[in-house]
């Protein structure tokens, strides 16, 4: 049986070593906010049953402005140090009854699917897990700028987030540890008596503390992505309509129109060959693999559910959709009349912002089968940034 499993990422910290004019969680890396790319980390992972973050009060604007995906639960307002925001996080979530519970700091915005997973799965043999790295460099004992000592490194290791906990386990230690003052949230379970494992940590999965950790972070972030095009075509034949039902959809926008779109959905051939380029860009087959035409019950459907599972599937690899280019081809009807409608739409549809969807249209000059006016042809190119194999 899946567990349910909540993300909790604490946001709730001053965090002024950064430098800037707000606190480092809301500060841009690359077109999103550290805490964003946090978020979306766990949101889109397929274990993961929701993500609730812990702010500042005095940071609510920043986070309502940046922070509209619908999908995260409300956030919840953290205490005066980090021990009193993560207790106050999980006593949130006592309604929602979690199995496990995840808690990770959101200036670590490079976490990997795979290190969440790993986490996760380390909860089969105890009841608290988190990642870590060893120790490679020498450690010295420092006091008033002299060395006084040398310390041994070899069973020393760097604690990392998301820690992982049953539920009910780490929340009853955090109760009763309201008097003490621990780092982390393992030093919490530890102190009161769980056992905590490790598991492999990422080097990629530092904390971002200093102006240039953010640095480098950017730096991560253009060498963890690819650039990927697909190409998507498609054509439907313009018949008589059926019942007086003189209307084409295009991009999901309904048309009145002196014929129909034959095809098995809604036949919506500008919405199908932008799931063409989008399943080729991830490496998806075509549209006929995941909604085949022999099957009844997507009979009449409408495209824009095509277009949800392209864009889901390519969120659940990690990527990002960076633009779509579409062209209509028809002599009739005139397109130009109807465009900002179109991307006004998509954008709705897999809420994206409108300047990363271009439409424009053509003719064939009267050749061809668009030109005799007996259908309507649609391509279009879709740019996706996808995680690379570094």
């Amino acid at each position: 049986m899946s567990k349910k499993i909540i993300a909790l990422i604490v946001a709730a910290g001053e965090s002024k070593r950064v430098g800037g004019d707000i606190p480092k969680q809301y500060q841009m890396l690359g077109e999103k906010i550290v805490l964003l790319r946090s978020i979306e980390a766990f949101l889109n992972h397929p274990q993961i049953s929701a993500v609730r973050v812990v702010i500042n009060q005095t940071h609510r604007d920043l986070y309502d402005a940046n922070i509209l995906n619908n999908n995260i639960l409300p956030p919840v307002i953290g205490g005066k140090t980090r021990q009193e925001s993560v207790r106050l996080g999980l006593e949130s979530l006592l309604d929602l009854s979690p199995d496990y519970v995840l808690v990770h700091d959101a200036a670590r915005p490079n976490v990997s699917p795979e290190l969440i997973e790993r986490t996760i799965a380390g909860l089969a043999e105890c009841e608290a897990i988190i990642p870590a790295l060893p120790v490679f460099d020498t450690l010295k004992h420092v006091e008033e700028g002299n060395i006084v000592g040398t310390i041994e490194r070899t069973k020393l290791f760097r604690a990392q987030t998301p820690q992982a906990f049953v539920y009910k386990t780490i929340l009853s230690a955090h109760q009763k540890s309201i008097d003490f003052e621990y780092t982390d949230d393992s030093m919490v379970a530890e102190n009161a008596g769980i056992e905590v494992k490790i598991v492999a940590g990422s080097e990629h999965n530092y904390k971002i503390t200093t102006r240039e950790d953010m640095q480098d972070a950017e730096l991560l972030l253009q060498a963890r992505y690819e650039t990927r095009v697909g190409l998507g075509f498609d054509a439907h034949r313009l018949v008589k309509p059926e019942h007086n039902n003189n209307k084409i959809t295009l991009c999901g926008v309904e048309i009145a129109f002196d014929f129909a779109l034959e095809g098995h959905s809604d036949a919506d051939v500008a919405l199908h060959a932008i799931v063409d380029a989008i399943l080729g860009a991830i490496g998806e087959g075509d549209i006929g693999i995941h909604f085949p035409p022999s099957d009844p019950h997507l009979r009449g459907v409408s495209s824009s559910r095509f277009l949800i599972h392209a864009y889901n599937l390519l969120r659940q690899k990690g990527g990002q959709l960076v633009n779509i280019d579409l062209t209509i081809i028809c002599e009739r009807p005139r397109i130009s009349k109807y465009s900002d409608k179109m991307i006004a739409n998509i954008a709705k549809i897999i809420d994206i912002s409108l300047d990363r969807i271009n439409i424009k249209a053509t003719t064939t000059e009267k050749m061809g089968f668009t030109g005799r006016g007996e259908g309507i042809a649609a391509q279009a190119v879709a740019t996706v940034k996808l995680p690379g194999l570094s």
